[in-house]
């Protein structure tokens, strides 16, 4: 029974691979056969259209005044205008209909070549004793009040859990890691936090320092780290659960110097504005004033970034991540597939032209991109000090700022039941999807199992 069950899963995804591949021929051969030669035009057009909007968008980017205005119709006007042309021309709808197609392609071919890897990312679960002792931080300002809209204060305490409330109204923010040493050094078994990512590093810097659980509550407003963790994002409360019914993780922690960080530290042109005064209340017109000089070298410090055997000149922006971020599929961008690899994710950008920055649309193959992996990267500059955003807080550190992963340094406490981390598909292998297309039967099975489980020869 399990032998037939098999032979039917790989033969639904011979279909998918085959389904894909037909997908994405219909979506060639359709402007062809409708345009004949003017579907050369169509890709030309096309191709001519996205280049030119990203050029439009650095000029936006480093200049001001009349060329930023100009440039921002161009950006504009470049996608209109290319619509236009193909509704003149009576091809719009084979355009939609080809990237329908295209969507369909990719969809069919990664879900078919999921299925067939030979294993699955999986982090593996602890079980530990539920703590005794639990203490929580919490910011009832984060992520627009979620502490009080899902009485995380209540529920924590009715599971035997003691709470501080951060207070706002003060002119000097708290010290959390010094009120979680405190509450290390009267008995807390384990640390949680309900806020920010800024305030989850610190205080999962002292959890980790003294080996006792850290829980993370995604009451912030991005919660990035707990969507890594494969935490529900939608209802914070139910991070609480782990408190009765948990396990553990082993998740690594990133350090820019001495600071911690669960998810990244960024330095450049991004880490510059964010330590301006007005970008709090103005963070999109304190940006486009900034970029400009920041971005053309007027203004910020010139980075040098070495990484193992490899040296990054001169970026305008740097990302030092807790993991690497995915890069093969622009739905999973902004997420990482693991954080107990034990490896730093190092994203580089340099861009000193329109015509480079039109070259960014090549992915990760572009010229003015870098992205590497590495144990500890030193980040050096022409001057004594250098912004660094670190988890979204804005700090100035001493240079060069030495940074690297503690592999395996953080126990994180978890629900045992949550929704998880959706599942990356693996970058597109147009070989790999003939040769699957074109087995037949249970040649598509794994060797060793053809045959069927204990089947003698």
């Amino acid at each position: 029974m399990g032998v037939v069950l098999e032979e039917r899963d790989h033969a639904a995804q011979r279909w998918a691979a085959r389904g894909s591949l037909g997908a994405a021929v219909l979506a060639v051969v359709l402007p062809v056969v409708t345009a004949g030669v003017g579907s050369l035009l169509l890709v030309g057009a096309g191709l001519l259209g996205a280049v030119v909007t990203a050029a439009a968008l650095w000029w936006v980017l480093t200049r001001r005044g009349v060329v930023r205005a100009a440039a921002a119709v161009l950006a504009v006007g470049s996608p209109v205008g290319v619509i236009v042309l193909f509704h003149a021309a009576q091809l719009l709808w084979v355009v939609v209909v080809s990237l329908v197609l295209w969507s369909v392609a990719v969809w069919a071919g990664k879900t078919a070549l999921s299925s067939t890897r030979s294993h699955h990312v999986r982090v593996t679960e602890y079980e530990t004793p539920a703590p005794e002792r639990a203490f929580f931080l919490m910011n009832p300002r984060s992520g627009g009040g979620k502490v009080e809209r899902f009485g995380l204060r209540e529920k924590a305490e009715r599971l035997g859990a003691r709470v501080h409330l951060l207070d706002p109204e003060r002119p000097e923010p708290e010290d959390v890691a010094a009120l979680a040493r405190e509450a290390v050094a009267n008995g807390a078994d384990l640390l949680g936090v309900a806020g920010g990512d800024g305030t989850q590093a610190l205080v999962a810097a002292v959890a980790a320092e003294h080996d006792i659980p850290f829980l993370v509550v995604s009451a912030g407003t991005r919660n990035h780290f707990a969507l890594d963790l494969g935490l529900d994002r939608d209802d914070p409360s139910t991070c609480l659960d782990a408190l009765a019914d948990g396990v553990e993780l082993r998740v690594d922690l990133g350090f820019a110097g001495e600071h911690p960080f669960v998810n990244n530290a960024s330095f450049g042109a991004y880490a510059a504005v964010v330590q301006s005064p007005a970008y709090r209340d103005d963070k999109v017109g304190t940006t486009l004033e900034l970029l400009p000089d920041l971005l053309t070298g007027q203004r910020g410090p010139q980075l040098t970034a070495r990484a193992q055997d490899a040296v990054i000149e001169a970026p305008q922006a740097l990302l030092i991540s807790n993991n690497p971020y995915r890069m093969d599929d622009p739905a999973g961008l902004g997420r990482r597939e693991r954080l107990e690899s034990g490896v730093l994710g190092v994203l580089g950008i340099k861009v000193e032209s329109a015509a480079e920055a039109a070259g960014l649309l090549l992915g990760r193959h572009a010229t003015g991109l870098t992205v590497l992996t590495a144990r500890e990267v030193l980040v050096d500059a022409d001057r004594p000090q250098i912004d660094v955003g670190v988890d979204g807080e804005a700090l100035v550190l001493p240079t060069p700022v030495r940074c690297r992963i503690e592999p395996g340094a953080l126990r994180v406490r978890v629900p045992r039941d949550r929704p998880g981390v959706p599942e990356a598909k693996p970058p597109l292998d147009w070989r790999r999807l003939r040769k699957l297309a074109a087995t037949v039967g249970r040649t598509a099975l794994p060797k060793g199992r053809a045959r069927g489980a204990g089947t003698p020869r």
